[in-house]
């Protein structure tokens, strides 16, 4: 694995376009994720409506593909009365199924760009499934934290993603906890992406300012940035970010709409805004990364794609 995938991938390409929602197209699919274990209950249940996703993605131009490891740990599956080893080859899985993506798109279509598996760890508070990744409302001592998100990580690395994607961090206790993990990994990589309260802070009331400190002195932290916030939230918060860090900046903000944790259900967007009508304020504002998250579809993200030019 390369130490730093993002810093090679982005001398090929002034962005990198992430890919958008993947359980918003598997409920198009057909799929019903009103569940604990949200997209990564399709891992048990049906894989290669993953893969098509993953492959639709990269036909639309994205550069990284994010597993469907958001929400898949042992503990998770531990519910569904599934072992750890059981657990960590259905983690494998959402590797494969996005490099398989990747591979049978780079042979279809002869791109010479750089397209990388990004393995996503979700919070500890995805795995509560009762919205606290938007909060940070949750303490879990350092070490329980880390062999929480331990045997994924794991996982994940071993099946060769070409960097984690530590997202939807609320909480600063757990990035702390995550810094501390990747150091148990040498060659490993990861982007931290963050949920916001406001511009200036985590969603659990962390300054941005604190969180720029741990992560810029992280050497295996290779970009950091927000994602899963309103898309009007997103140019005020990379602009402090900018000005606190020396890394990449990336960005995948929902939609629009406002999500109801509670009842799982979505409410539309007042603003009417999109990815496309953003993308180049962000560019100014820093993001190197660009994608989309919950709502967002192919669609959005060939939008942006086509905004963006190799180098």
């Amino acid at each position: 694995m390369s130490r730093n995938p993002i810093a090679q991938a982005l001398t090929q390409t002034d962005t990198l376009i992430l890919d958008g929602a993947l359980a918003t197209e598997l409920e198009a699919r057909g799929c019903n994720l009103a569940d604990a274990l949200w997209s990564a209950k399709v891992l048990v249940e049906n894989p290669e409506l993953i893969y098509q996703v993953h492959h639709d993605y990269f036909a639309a131009g994205a550069h990284v593909a994010i597993t469907a490891s958001y929400q898949a740990t042992p503990q998770g599956f531990a519910a569904r009365g599934l072992d750890e080893a059981q657990a960590l080859a259905l983690i494998t899985q959402s590797v494969q199924l996005a490099q398989r993506a990747r591979d049978d798109y780079r042979a279809s279509s002869a791109s010479t760009a750089p397209l990388l598996v990004a393995g996503s760890v979700g919070p500890y508070g995805a795995f509560l499934a009762n919205g606290a990744e938007y909060r940070g409302d949750y303490a879990l001592p350092e070490e329980e934290m880390k062999a929480f998100h331990r045997p994924r990580v794991k996982a994940l690395l071993e099946a060769g993603v070409d960097l984690l994607a530590c997202e939807t961090l609320p909480s600063f206790a757990e990035a702390q906890a995550l810094v501390s993990l990747l150091a148990e990994f040498p060659d490993s990589s990861a982007w931290f992406s963050f949920t916001l309260r406001d511009a200036e802070h985590l969603s659990d009331g962390t300054p941005l300012s604190k969180v720029a400190q741990l992560v810029n002195a992280a050497p295996q932290v290779v970009a950091i940035g927000i994602n899963c916030v309103a898309l009007e939230s997103v140019t005020p918060a990379l602009r402090s970010l900018q000005a606190l860090c020396d890394k990449p900046l990336l960005v995948y903000p929902n939609s629009g709409e406002q999500y109801d944790a509670s009842s799982k259900t979505w409410h539309s967007a007042p603003s009417g805004c999109t990815l496309h009508d953003k993308f180049a304020e962000w560019q100014q504002a820093g993001a190197r990364l660009i994608g989309g998250c919950c709502r967002t579809t192919p669609q959005d993200i060939a939008a942006i794609a086509a905004c963006c030019q190799p180098q």
